[in-house]
């Protein structure tokens, strides 16, 4: 039930066709898995034409100087979260509008056939859920949904949109290419008539429910996910360099089980050392082939 849809390549690093042995061991991995734990990162969506922020020549890292905002500056500082609203509201209507690929589908279809026992994405992007998977945990959050951190109301993004275009209604800004996690890059000089509403019910800051840099993931998400891993019998890794440590904290966790682990990625990672397995392939190229 995969559709083919042709993948968007502009922000894949090159590599080279997948290795047929290197397939069929995979092949076999995951046969020989009853429960499969699998974890996803960006290179799982880059496909879909989102960036990331580490592959080699065509991640954010490597073409700009730009960092993602970190979780104390959007705390503290009413100017920094005015300029990433601002980015994130012109960036909103593409980043929200982007679709599941290949690689996303096979997963789904993983876990209606029972072989995926649990999936875990650090990704923000909601394509998991637009796939259909459901026995899933989006590790740092997802851009989709927005929190008051005085009251906890969630509203969705899309409705934020609303109250976005009616205090702004004149403000217009032309955008300078797009940013991993939704926002675009602005000037200063753009951003500084940019209106930012707060909560409705209490008048306190609104957030994106995803963990920013330097924040971290909750107690109660991080037990729920070492408990589904305990469940498991082996683990597979795609689409990450797993370079962030609250996701490395589970292959950690798998290594000490003793579980096999297999990882699909472009570029190293740091899990190479001790993995079972390592193909240096697309995603989404590689899981349509697993039977």
């Amino acid at each position: 039930s995969v559709s083919r849809t042709s993948p968007n390549l502009a922000f894949v690093p090159a590599c080279l066709p997948p290795d047929p042995v290197e397939v069929e061991e995979l092949q076999r991995f995951v046969s020989n898995a009853k429960r499969l734990f699998v974890m996803t990162g960006a290179g799982i969506s880059t496909e879909s034409g989102i960036p990331d922020y580490r592959s080699e020549g065509v991640g954010l890292y490597s073409r700009t100087d730009r960092r993602p905002i970190q979780h104390a500056e959007f705390v503290r500082s009413a100017s920094a979260r005015q300029r990433y609203w601002a980015r994130n509201f012109v960036g909103w209507p593409q980043f929200s509008s982007h679709q599941p690929n290949t690689a996303h589908l096979v997963l789904r279809d993983w876990e209606k056939l029972g072989k995926l026992h649990w999936l875990v994405t650090q990704n923000v992007d909601a394509l998991h859920t637009k796939a259909g998977s459901q026995r899933m945990t989006e590790l740092h959050g997802c851009t989709h949904r927005v929190f008051c951190l005085a009251c906890g109301d969630q509203i969705s993004r899309s409705e934020l949109q609303k109250h976005f275009e009616a205090l702004n209604p004149t403000w217009k800004a032309e955008a300078f290419g797009v940013a991993p996690d939704g926002d675009v890059f602005l000037t200063d000089e753009q951003v500084h008539d940019f209106q930012v509403p707060a909560c409705h019910k209490c008048g306190g800051i609104l957030k994106p429910d995803v963990t920013f840099f330097g924040d971290t993931v909750s107690r109660e998400k991080v037990n729920f996910v070492h408990q589904r891993l305990a469940e498991s019998d082996s683990m597979l890794v795609a689409g990450s360099s797993m370079q962030v440590y609250s996701g490395y904290r589970f292959a950690l966790a798998a290594r000490e089980k003793q579980l096999p682990i297999a990882v699909l990625n472009i570029g190293p990672t740091r899990l190479d050392h001790f993995a079972s397995l390592k193909l240096n392939s697309r995603c989404g190229e590689v899981l349509p082939l697993i039977v």
